[in-house]
């Protein structure tokens, strides 16, 4: 459990995310959709986690490897947004399969 200032600051930067992945979807996001699902970030506010959803396009993986490659751009655009922080933490993207978890477990217990 975060501190409230933590929590804060991950809400603003998933906000910012969202924003910029709507906004370059076709050319980071190779036109899927991309829903920022979670953003953890650390105590000393250096590094943040962020989780990924990708619907309706190329595989995640290519997806995921492409915003990757994207790091830098993705990190100064947000950076751009977020003026009152002094450092912007570093950007981790993940795959979120929390749904595709949460799908198995429930035809599981379907059978």
């Amino acid at each position: 459990m975060g501190s409230i200032r933590q929590n804060k600051i991950e809400g603003v930067i998933q906000e910012e995310l969202s924003v910029f992945f709507q906004r370059n979807a076709r050319e980071i996001c190779l036109g899927a959709m991309v829903s920022v699902t979670t953003v953890r970030v650390t105590s000393d506010l250096s590094l943040a986690r962020c989780y990924l959803s990708v619907f309706a396009g190329p595989d995640k993986k290519e997806v995921l490897a492409s915003v990757k490659e994207n790091v830098g751009k993705i990190r100064g655009e947000v950076g751009k947004r977020l003026k009152n922080m002094r450092k912007i933490p570093e950007l981790l993207f993940f795959i979120d399969d929390s749904l595709d978890y949460a799908m198995e477990i429930e035809q599981l217990l379907k059978k």
